[in-house]
């Protein structure tokens, strides 16, 4: 079949977009599962023709990480957390335009996004959950935890890459997280002004940083700015819950699936995180 006349196998019934409100500056979480490999995406780089193939070679399984470069760490209780503001207006436009996700949504009755609301923890973590298992993310951690208690950049760099590798990091990640710990003790990145910063201003300075891509800045706008309207492309999860349930399995390319979350905006965050759950129920947090 041509994939360029190719439609959804449930078709959606479009809606003019609703207002989108003032933007939370809570934060929020994210799916995975336990134990499982990252899908082998690379972060930030247009990956659509490997987005189809991978789908071809899952379709037929049990649909793996919506990771592209990470995997984030278990769901874990986080105090005082706040139902974004736009996420009830959210869930009753989308139900109205998309009859895929008017049946999904209540079968997740009062789930949501939630808030760790420290970016550089929310950066740290991604970076260390890069490449590894759940698992294994978790542990290296908690490791990390014990040996700068208070998860501040200056104590990451007065551990210095050497300690940091020692919690079981690789050389790499070390740096990567020295690296980012710099950035903000320094002030080199504008943390006060993120939160006025449009999507694409923020993803440009958070990619300056080493070990940052722009799956994880798109991440870093969902769980932490609590964004909206992001649609990370490059995320192997969403890929297939799209190919899951609109195209019954069949390999999806980038622009088809572009072309099905366009039905979801001013929302694709939140269309998203519901595609992550219906992929693994249980969310995650970073």
């Amino acid at each position: 079949m041509n994939a360029a006349a190719r439609k959804p196998a449930t078709a959606t019934t479009p809606v003019t977009p609703a207002a989108t409100r003032g933007r939370a500056k809570a934060a929020g979480p994210r799916p995975g599962k336990a134990g499982a490999k990252e899908a082998p995406l690379p972060d930030g780089k247009d990956t659509g023709k490997d987005a189809g193939k991978l789908a071809a070679k899952t379709r037929n399984a049990k649909a793996v990480l919506p990771e592209a470069d990470a995997v984030p760490l278990p769901v874990e209780t986080v105090i005082d957390a706040v139902r974004p503001a736009y996420w009830d207006e959210a869930c009753a436009d989308l139900m109205k335009r998309d009859r895929i996700l008017r049946k999904m949504i209540p079968t997740y009755g009062p789930a949501h996004l939630v808030s760790r609301g420290d970016p550089f923890v929310t950066l740290a973590r991604a970076v260390v959950g890069q490449q590894i298992s759940v698992k294994a993310a978790q542990s290296v951690w908690e490791r990390l935890h014990a040996a700068c208690p208070k998860l501040a950049p200056a104590q990451f760099l007065r551990a210095g890459p050497e300690k940091l590798a020692g919690c079981g990091l690789s050389k790499r990640k070390a740096e990567y997280l020295i690296d980012l710990a710099d950035h903000f003790k320094a002030g080199t990145v504008h943390v006060a002004e993120w939160a006025q910063m449009d999507d694409e201003a923020v993803i440009a300075e958070l990619t300056q940083i080493r070990g940052i891509g722009r799956w994880t800045a798109e991440m870093f706008l969902m769980f932490n700015l609590m964004r909206p309207n992001v649609l990370p492309l490059d995320d192997v999860g969403l890929i297939n819950a799209i190919s899951t349930n609109y195209f019954s399995g069949e390999p999806v390319t980038r622009s088809e699936a572009r072309e099905v979350a366009a039905n979801w905006e001013p929302w694709r965050t939140v269309a998203t995180w519901y595609m992550w759950r219906s992929l693994d129920p249980l969310p995650v947090t970073y």
